[in-house]
């Protein structure tokens, strides 16, 4: 479908529009939607438009893999499929110029001593048909530190630790094929430096690196005839260590941005001066909320973006605002999003969607007034069946303000409502917000009301309401959802008696430990790649996540201060606790929560009668095959409508099915399906 803006002065009239088509047939009953129509599949991810507007490139997760499909932006019709191999192991992708696409994966090291994932880099080329590895064959953990890619695709900077090297250095590889006979060493290591910087032109102007007693060294120079020298060293605790967060470095300019945290805790957009390390002006903050993310083009910076309720961007580029506005225009109802564009702004991908849509992916050629749609999201769910989350606010019971959604099922009374509570993972510095959510819509489109809450620990209200997270997971956290559950009940729309959760990963924890420590509120629990063991879980992290980034990041978030007994808040610790229906469900070669985490409950209950019920799936943390997600999906409705009907004593519309879910199973087998393009809504 072809959608034509036609602009008079900065009115902008849309002839056609998928949510808006004349003459719709009526919305379906949600109940209706198949389960598999949710299922994510990886479908259309990361697009990204080539430097010259000519090509884009998106990946779909097929059988398990990655795939990067190619695509003519122009005619919008496929070109080439890269198969990049296991999508647990695919990173990122990257145009180099308009012929060439950077692919980084991940490849496990596995021997007597220790087990390791490395990064390793490769290119394609689009003229050859080739697909080249770009690095050292013998080089230490992390092979895709990309510091900058020459414009026209010929070359990189590549940060890696070579064979016999103990630091970091930079290296100009060319991507022709040619390989590390052709790489030229730009930049020798330093044993201050851990990391490197470059700016724009792709000079190597900042390393940064810590000392075994934490304090942070800082080398500059402030272009390409000067030598490297450090020009500060900031002990662990010094205040000034929290600007030096490096965004990105411009040619000819010492001047860069930071975000930097307020008295009051929220982070704002400040000028910082890398040579000196003074902050300058504050260039954007938001009144209530942090600046969570920037953008820039090649020589500047054009938005700021924060979250509100929903995401919404700060523009600092004029054209693109403008652009942005006509967007609006034409595609009401919705959140619009600028994504990745040409370097000459001729061509770029503009993404549509909703808090109750999975919405669309258009191309938008500004010269031409021309909006094309080239894909939707989730062609088979109707937008128009869903429920959209709504706002709400509560004091916790320490007399803190929190925040949370409630979404209500369609065409439903909202009086004495089943309702689910689903935790989000991370848990610090994560949050939820009202954008689409899979499952979320498809609880919803079964008959829940599902409700959301961003605890304390939660990201985007500022540093102090996170750091007011450390050291309560399975405590003020859990209480938070308790609180929140409360403030939900008072309002009349759900029946108290009739609520369990349903979570992934620190989100499945909560389900599980929600259950066990207050069966009084949960009368049933899931959890997908949940904690069970915290010990067991951050003496894995110490290795998984790296020494350092564990002693720096982790420790402290997780035990608090001066420490803690895990096990007082550990599931598997607790089963002779349980009293209400568990549902646990794991992938078996998971490595952010590790299989073991299953195992633990699993031996803790397997000689019991506990009420568990678990389902391993060959499959990692973020379900990789379709058929598994599936599968999960599926088997968490039977468990829930056993457990807590959605219509008590009424008709549920389509049946979805169910799985065996008294044993352990692994995953389907199915064949390899031909991924077809989305159709139009």
């Amino acid at each position: 479908m072809s959608i034509r803006l036609f602009i008079a002065g900065a009115i902008l009239a849309l002839c056609a529009s998928p949510s808006f088509a004349q003459q719709e047939p009526p919305p379906p009953d949600p109940r209706d939607i198949p389960v598999e129509a949710f299922v994510s599949g990886g479908r259309l991810t990361s697009a990204s438009m080539a430097p010259d507007g000519s090509r884009f490139a998106y990946t779909e997760m097929v059988d398990g893999k990655s795939i990067v499909i190619i695509v003519d932006a122009a005619t919008r019709t496929e070109i080439r499929r890269v198969d990049v191999g296991e999508a647990e192991y695919f990173r990122w992708f990257r145009w180099a110029g308009p012929n060439r696409i950077l692919l980084s994966r991940l490849v496990e090291i596995d021997n007597a001593r220790y087990w390791a994932r490395t990064s390793r880099l490769l290119v394609f080329d689009l003229r050859t048909q080739e697909l080249d590895y770009i690095g050292f064959q013998k080089q230490r953990l992390e092979g895709d530190d990309v510091l900058w890619i020459d414009p026209d695709g010929q070359s990189i900077l590549l940060s890696v630790i070579a064979k016999n090297a103990n630091n970091p250095e930079v290296w100009r590889f060319p991507l022709d094929g040619r390989g590390e006979k052709a790489a030229v060493k730009i930049q020798d290591g330093d044993g201050d430096v851990d990391e490197w910087w470059a700016d724009d032109a792709g000079v190597v102007r900042l390393g940064m690196g810590f000392t075994r007693r934490g304090a942070m060294m800082i080398h500059y120079r402030r272009h390409a005839g000067e030598k490297l020298q450090r020009i500060t060293k900031l002990e662990r605790f010094h205040d000034d260590r929290e600007a030096w967060g490096v965004i990105r470095l411009f040619a000819g300019s010492d001047t860069g941005y930071t975000l930097f945290e307020q008295e009051d805790g929220r982070t704002e957009l400040r000028e910082f001066d890398y040579s000196t390390g003074e902050l300058g002006e504050v260039v954007y903050a938001h009144e209530t909320r942090d600046v969570e993310s920037l953008r820039f083009d090649d020589t500047k910076l054009i938005s700021a973006s924060y979250i509100e309720d929903e995401p919404e961007t700060h523009w600092f580029d004029p054209q693109l605002a403008s652009y942005h506005a006509m967007l609006e225009a034409a595609l009401p109802g919705g959140r619009i999003s600028i994504g990745s564009m040409s370097r000459d702004r001729s061509r770029m991908l503009v993404r549509y969607t909703g808090a109750a849509d999975p919405g669309a992916l258009y191309v938008f050629t500004p010269g031409e007034g021309k909006l094309d749609l080239f894909a939707n999201y989730r062609p088979e769910v109707d937008f128009r069946a869903l429920s959209k989350p709504e706002p709400f606010s509560f004091t916790s019971r320490d007399g803190h303000t929190m925040h949370g959604y409630l979404t209500l099922p369609a065409g439903r009374e909202a009086r004495g409502l089943p309702l689910i509570v689903y935790p989000h993972g991370g848990p610090y510095g994560v949050r939820d917000a009202m954008v689409y959510d899979d499952w979320l819509q498809l609880l919803a489109a079964r008959g829940y009301a599902v409700m959301q809450v961003n605890y304390r620990g939660s990201g985007g209200y500022g540093k102090e309401f996170e750091e007011m997270g450390y050291g309560q997971i399975g405590l003020a956290m859990q209480d938070d959802l308790d609180d929140a559950l409360d403030h939900v009940v008072a309002q009349g729309a759900v029946d108290p008696r009739r609520v369990c959760l349903v979570g992934a990963s620190y989100g499945g924890y909560a389900a599980l430990w929600g259950a066990i420590r207050n069966p009084e509120r949960y009368i049933c629990a899931v959890s997908f790649a949940g904690v069970t063991d915290y010990t067991r879980q951050m003496e894995y992290d110490r290795y998984y996540l790296g020494k350092a980034f564990y002693r720096r990041y982790w420790e402290d978030r997780i035990e608090g201060e001066g420490g803690r007994n895990l096990d007082n808040v550990s599931p598997a610790f607790h089963a002779s606790r349980i009293q209400r229906p568990l549902l646990v469900v794991h992938g078996k070669s998971d490595r952010r929560v590790p299989f073991s985490q299953y195992n633990a409950l699993h031996r803790a209950v397997v000689r019991t009668d506990k009420p568990v019920e678990f389902l391993a799936l060959e499959d990692g943390h973020n379900l990789a095959k379709q058929e598994n997600e599936e599968k999960f999906l599926t088997t968490m409705l039977a468990f829930l409508e056993k457990h807590n009907p959605a219509f008590e004593g009424e008709s549920a519309g389509s049946d979805d099915g169910g799985a065996d879910t008294a044993a352990d199973t692994g995953g389907n087998s199915a064949e390899p399906a031909t991924p077809a393009l989305p159709v139009e809504k």
